[in-house]
């Protein structure tokens, strides 16, 4: 298989995982919505749902298959073939097809969920991608709980499948269980290890259970891993999927990785709001990239850092993740130079004496408010000029 060795596929599972947060669900229209920000975004690959889980879910795969030109449409199934057969059938309208199927990898579940053996677990994967390849080219397996799974194991079902059609393998952190270091290892075990590994593509699945996911798919994409599926936001299951906009943006920063993506990242504020919004799902205010304080600067030493040279106390600009621009917030433990700041944007410029009293007054005011607005600046010079 020949791909650009540099090139990281962004994989965007947010209408498939992120929709199944409780209180998330989508309908068609606002999928098909979804889905065409996401081709503008630069995606190359969208899921777009698990046909066989739902009418809804059959009829948003066939949509979006309609609506969407340019990326991947994708679609789920476990490891049998009524699942593929429906799988198939949704995506019969889709320009670039692609079916993902798989099992569990790991011995916990083979014994606890699937009550079964590994050997039957491994032929029951080959006969997926086997019966999934007749009808698309392109054919993705997940070994579900890899990163609970036994690596030789592991590395013995990849083989097999990439042998049976496999064109990505799907090496997913389940559980949210992996240490960076332990998930890093496990890929390049594969990479090492895995003779026809260079036939496929590795890709990392990663949650958010430990807070790890995005460390987690940085660790697999150091190792080898080109593809990282992810959601907008980071919604997802539990404690939620990988941030595309954290990935992303990690790689874009860290350019001594040299992985790059096509992805548009001005972007990224407004898809982050019009899935917020869409799905009912708030974004916390200190969200990496996206979050409301994502660029809000309050303590005194900050902002008297970023006014002077905002790379002080900025590694991304606020204009590089399409967000507004940065803010300096006044509060309790602003200094007298983002206070300085303010009131010369209000008109106000006062000289040092003056600057002092009106600071300490402003002091007092802020111990009392939890944040100062421009009526409240105002008043102060007003009082002090009086």
């Amino acid at each position: 298989m020949i791909h650009d060795p540099n090139k990281v596929y962004i994989f965007d599972t947010t209408l498939r995982d992120g929709e199944q947060v409780p209180g998330c669900q989508l309908d068609t229209n606002q999928k098909v919505e979804i889905a065409k920000s996401l081709e503008l975004l630069g995606v190359d690959v969208i899921e777009a749902g698990f046909p066989v889980s739902s009418p809804g879910d059959f009829n948003s795969v066939i949509e979006l298959s309609k609506a969407v030109n340019d990326p991947i449409i994708c679609a789920l199934t476990r490891a049998n073939k009524n699942d593929i057969d429906v799988a198939a059938d949704a995506l019969r309208y889709a320009k670039r097809p692609r079916i993902h199927t798989g099992i569990g990898s790991s011995d916990f579940h083979i014994k606890h969920k699937f009550n079964s053996t590994r050997e039957d677990i491994l032929a029951r994967a080959v006969e997926a991608v086997k019966y999934a390849k007749k009808y698309v080219e392109d054919v993705e397996f997940y070994a579900e709980d890899a990163g609970r799974a036994d690596i030789e194991f592991l590395a013995k079902m990849v083989e097999a499948v990439i042998a049976a059609g496999a064109t990505v393998v799907n090496i997913p952190d389940t559980n949210g269980y992996c240490l960076p270091d332990q998930y890093g290892s496990k890929i390049l075990f594969l990479k090492e290890n895995v003779k026809n590994i260079d036939n496929a593509i590795i890709s990392v699945h990663c949650h958010n259970d430990l807070g790890l996911a995005t460390a987690n798919s940085i660790a697999g994409l150091q190792n080898g891993a080109r593809q990282v599926e992810c959601t907008i936001n980071g919604i997802g299951e539990r404690a939620g999927n990988t941030s595309m906009e954290e990935v992303v943006m990690i790689l874009k920063t860290h350019k001594v990785l040299g992985l790059n993506t096509s992805i548009d990242a001005t972007q990224f504020y407004d898809i982050s709001h019009t899935v917020r919004n869409q799905m009912n799902m708030p974004v916390q205010p200190n969200k990496a990239i996206v979050g409301a304080n994502a660029f809000s600067h309050s303590s005194g030493i900050h902002q008297d850092g970023f006014l002077k040279n905002r790379e002080n106390y900025e590694i991304i600009k606020p204009e590089d993740v399409g967000f507004p621009d940065a803010t300096i917030v006044l509060t309790a433990r602003s200094g007298r130079h983002a206070l300085k700041h303010h009131l010369e944007r209000l008109g106000h410029k006062l000289e040092k004496e003056h600057l002092d009293i009106v600071y300490k007054q402003f002091l007092v005011l802020a111990d009392s408010k939890q944040g100062i607005n421009d009526t409240d600046l105002n008043q102060l010079v007003a009082l002090h000029l009086a």
